[in-house]
């Protein structure tokens, strides 16, 4: 049976779009590299969950427990480090446990890094994609930019840098959400899925700045009166598309970082992850820049005007 007429538009749609965002590095003069999918090392953030695997050849070839990238952040810092300069990589990345309308375990990543910059200049680069994607399918979008204080001060009259939790669950108290084990960043969290981000129109770039320090995860934090984290999101619409920081080079506070996160996983009985030390190894020697990781498949989606991953891909995890 032939395929529609449909499936086949979307699949040409990711071609075109996979296309663009090649020619819009290259006119830029940024290197598309390739880093590997299977590593010695995961990702630590209690909040991502790893595909594992076992290498059975001999152990010569190094530790057997591998585990299926969740993105290509750590490898291409280690070649930012060698000095290879600005780089992007498009390719696929794998998150266990995360499967629905809007999820698929298996996706598509373009992460690149700039050197020389912050996270305010890449925002704007950033933007500059989105807009170039949209243009392929005849939509604009304006774009807003703030930070996550104001934001939480216009939709909520919150202040979330240091508002008492009382305060960030009352706006929550509709859904009925169990509060055990939820902490002030979980709080914070289920504010902007529930409450904030279905605000957002539909034809607008929101561009959010300088999150709480306690979700700096592998940014810079800066020491404003009260400190935060060198971070920015990018939504279209509702749709949460990318997550850039000022990244970090301190390779004591990193693996400090690393530790709370197992020591939450600890506490949640969850599997401790092996730390990235070839990362850590060389973070010291990591340039001045910024980084940003950008899902391609929810960038697709907006693009087509659908809100179900399974619209954009030609097989989902269940028919893989």
């Amino acid at each position: 049976m032939p395929a529609c007429r449909d499936f086949i538009d979307r699949l040409q749609l990711r071609a075109s779009l996979h296309r663009l965002i090649r020619k819009f590095f290259f006119e830029r003069h940024v290197l598309e590299v390739e880093t590997p999918m299977l590593s010695s090392a995961g990702n630590t953030d209690p909040n991502i969950m790893s595909f594992r695997t076992c290498f059975s050849g001999h152990v010569d070839a190094g530790v057997r427990e591998r585990y299926l990238r969740t993105s290509p952040e750590f490898p291409l810092k280690r070649l930012l480090a060698s000095g290879i300069g600005d780089c992007y990589e498009l390719g696929r990345v794998f998150r266990n446990a995360e499967c629905g309308a809007r999820h698929n375990p298996e996706f598509s990543m373009l992460e690149w890094y700039r050197t020389g910059w912050n996270q305010r200049d890449l925002a704007r680069e950033t933007v500059d994609l989105v807009q170039a994607a949209l243009d392929q399918v005849g939509r604009v979008a304006d774009v807003h930019v703030t930070t996550y204080g104001r934001l939480f001060q216009d939709h909520l009259g919150l202040e979330p840098h240091q508002a008492p939790v009382a305060s960030l669950r009352m706006p929550l108290e509709a859904y009925a959400i169990d509060p055990a084990g939820l902490g002030r960043d979980d709080w914070l969290d289920l504010l902007m899925t529930h409450c904030i981000q279905p605000q957002f129109p539909l034809d607008r770039i929101t561009v959010i700045h300088d999150y709480p320090a306690s979700q700096c995860a592998l940014a810079r934090v800066r020491q404003d009166a009260v400190p935060v984290a060198e971070r920015f999101e990018l939504y279209l619409g509702s749709s949460e598309l990318a997550n850039g920081y000022h990244e970090l080079n301190d390779a004591v506070e990193q693996r400090a970082r690393f530790e709370r996160d197992n020591a939450v996983r600890r506490a949640r009985g969850m599997h401790e992850v092996p730390l990235d030390e070839g990362l850590l190894e060389i973070l010291g020697q990591l340039p001045d820049c910024a980084g940003v990781a950008l899902g391609v498949d929810r960038l697709l989606m907006c693009m087509a005007g659908t809100e179900r991953i399974a619209d954009v891909l030609a097989f989902t995890f269940s028919n893989a």
